[in-house]
């Protein structure tokens, strides 16, 4: 059975479809990537950056995380009522409380403040994050 990296996003899925291009690039043995958007334009993004196959809004976030053993994503995805209120709580619930393993780039939400964290750009971040995962998918971290 493949391991399952879901990448989640709204809004335009600019950062998910970047995340997309980067897992599919590093090539991952035995991964399926899937692209779980607030809004059909995000899923759609992610697919056409390489995501395997995908799906968009609340009912299909909530089911689908749990299929998951990786997340991927702007920390927004676990705080209730980001990206300008597309990610519905029941959304952030869903995603904070699955099984998988989350790997959250800090991205600026408005109404929250990550600290004591580097200024890295989005590249920088998905380096780090690509980095993450593949230590956690070769079992050591």
């Amino acid at each position: 059975m493949p391991t399952i990296i879901a990448i989640v996003d709204g809004l335009g899925g600019g950062i998910g479809a970047q995340l997309a291009e980067r897992v599919k690039k590093e090539g991952f043995a035995g991964t399926t990537i899937v692209a779980l958007g607030t809004n059909a334009v995000a899923a759609q993004r992610m697919i056409e950056a390489g995501a395997d196959r995908g799906a968009s809004g609340e009912n299909a976030i909530r089911v689908s995380i749990d299929l998951a053993d990786y997340v991927l994503g702007p920390i927004g995805i676990v705080l209730p009522n980001a990206m300008m209120g597309e990610l519905t709580p029941a959304m952030a619930g869903a995603i904070f409380a699955s099984r998988a393993r989350k790997i959250l780039l800090p991205l600026a939400q408005s109404h929250v403040s990550v600290v004591g964290l580097a200024q890295l750009n989005v590249g920088e971040l998905i380096d780090e994050a690509m980095a993450v995962l593949s230590r956690a998918l070769k079992g050591q971290g």
